[in-house]
């Protein structure tokens, strides 16, 4: 049941000191209340604010309206102001706040960001450097030696990744480079450990952070001795840990007055924008998969057993409901040549002029398997997935005198299935069984074809939903704020727009076996 008293502590019931909190009687329940969630992106911050009864977002806004600016100093790199975050984040609450809802309304706050950036801040909490962040490949060295080191298989049963280009080697970077800088640091900090330190004064961080981070060791349920000795980091660099889901600390009066809201608001979530997307689609238990498909695409699926990937081909953090006695992994496929092909072929090979849903009609006149035309779609760079191979975009099996334009435009939603389906074997290798995908109704999930070669080939029920990830986040603070029970409370009213079941396998599985003997080629 949704409770209205104001009462905010852990999805246990237990508030910041451990007590626990008295019920209340029906009368003293408020009918209005709202929860407050904000997605800080690299591209823009997103503010959501959701009514905790309804479950539905009554109001969302997103700055800059132009994509948030990157710094390249240097080919590789890719540097942003966090400063510039906070900025961002007070316009879109304004936004919002602008419309007539009074801050007093508002019970808890919930932050999702930007995964695997580093944030530098001296004892007074001010940022010593720009926040190095996801994209940035400076650090790439330092992980491989690091892999290479401490040894690959430590490495992957113990952080179940390879260091990488992750924010520990990002770490190791400073600390070479700009010794000065290191010697100043108080604390590092992911995107959303440093939005919740500005709104609450506490420095903290998650399990699932450190993990995204490849400083948890999960045989030791800690952050890695080995990890912190080899790069010479002293511990005391890494923030208190904190649950994903509880009172991270309250709105400062500072901060209230920044921002236009009330002070003492509880910041009860936090997590990176890969495990809230999943959040956000009602995704936690084993099996159950969250998927996006935008220029890139992503699929994260929670794995119930602590397991890696010998090949290192996915990613494998602490999901939000992670707990030593109940593994909750996420591991995460990202494949960067998804929806940018098929905007390359509506580009360069759709008539001008056409629009998606068009090119959509086109590809549904054309049987499954194309007639025999399959397209590898990994011409946007190394793919992890193949092993950190860049094989590029190639198309097979065209015939002159059968094949058409609409061959290739639905080759190419095809092909883009196939890498998530060729990915998410390697999640069943791991032990993770695919049951279920839940999508957003964004990107290429808007295409029937998409969906329904999804669904036949891989034998999963898909199921899109009305979300986003600052409505997720939003949602996460009502868990950890007690608001919610829990998370089957918490996304009860979740809309779920459309089910698509698998069918026609077998025409879907000859496709993509076909399509899959291009691969070694």
């Amino acid at each position: 049941m949704i409770s209205g008293c104001g009462a905010v502590g852990s999805a246990s019931g237990l508030g910041p000191e451990g007590r626990k909190f008295e019920s209340c009687h029906p009368d003293q329940i408020d009918n209005t209340m709202y929860l407050l969630g904000y997605d800080i992106g690299s591209s823009s911050v997103k503010a959501s604010l959701v009514d905790a009864q309804s479950g539905k977002s009554v109001a969302s806004a997103f700055y800059p309206k132009k994509e948030a600016v990157i710094i390249s100093r240097r080919p590789g790199w890719a540097e942003q102001d966090p400063f510039i975050w906070m900025g961002h984040l007070k316009m879109a609450t304004d936004d919002i706040l602008q419309r007539g809802f009074n801050p007093k309304d508002i019970k808890a706050i919930g932050i999702s960001y930007q995964m695997h950036g580093l944030v530098c801040v001296d004892k007074e909490m001010n940022v010593l450097r720009p926040s190095i962040i996801w994209c940035d490949s400076r650090a790439v060295p330092y992980g491989q030696k690091a892999f290479r080191d401490l040894g690959e298989q430590w490495c992957l049963e113990h952080l179940l990744n390879s260091p990488g280009n992750f924010t520990a080697a990002k770490l190791a970077w400073v600390k070479e480079n700009e010794p000065e800088v290191y010697s100043r640091i108080w604390k590092i900090m992911l995107p959303g450990d440093y939005i919740a330190m500005r709104l609450t004064g506490n420095a903290y961080t998650t399990v699932s952070g450190l993990s995204e981070g490849i400083f948890w060791d999960f045989k030791q349920n800690a952050p890695s001795q080995e990890l912190l000795d080899y790069f010479g980091f002293d511990p005391a660099l890494l923030p208190p840990v904190k649950p994903s889901f509880g009172n991270h600390g309250l709105l400062t009066a500072h901060a209230a007055e920044h921002l236009g809201l009330v002070p003492g608001i509880p910041v009860t979530y936090r997590a990176g924008d890969q495990p809230n997307n999943a959040l956000s689609l009602n995704v936690f238990n084993p099996g159950e998969i969250a998927s996006t498909a935008g220029t890139s695409g992503v699929v994260y699926g929670v794995l119930g057993q602590v397991n890696h990937d010998p090949l290192s081909r996915v990613n494998t953090f602490a999901h939000v409901n992670h707990t030593p006695e109940q593994p909750r992994l996420g591991v995460l496929l990202c494949i960067n040549g998804t929806g940018i092909l098929n905007s390359w072929i509506r580009r360069n090979v759709a008539p001008e002029g056409l629009t998606y849903p068009q090119m959509d009609a086109l590809a549904a006149e054309i049987p499954i398997g194309c007639e025999g035309v399959s397209i590898l779609p990994f011409g946007n760079g190394a793919e992890r997935l193949l092993e950190n191979a860049d094989k590029g975009c190639s198309i097979h099996g065209v015939d002159f005198n059968r094949h058409n334009r609409n061959h290739l435009v639905r080759a190419a939603q095809e092909g883009i299935v196939f890498s998530f389906q060729y990915g998410m074997e390697i999640m069943e290798q791991m032990g993770l069984k695919v049951d279920k995908i839940h999508a957003g109704d964004a990107n290429m999930f808007k295409s029937k074809v998409f969906r329904e070669t999804l669904a036949g080939v891989s034998g999963a029920t898909i199921e899109l939903f009305d979300t986003d990830g600052a409505a997720g986040a939003a949602k996460g603070a009502g868990i950890g704020a007690g608001i919610y029970k829990d998370s089957r409370e918490a996304f009860s009213t979740l809309e779920r727009l459309d089910v698509v079941h698998p069918a026609q396998e077998a025409l879907y599985r000859e496709a993509y076996e076909k399509w899959k003997s291009y691969l070694n080629l």
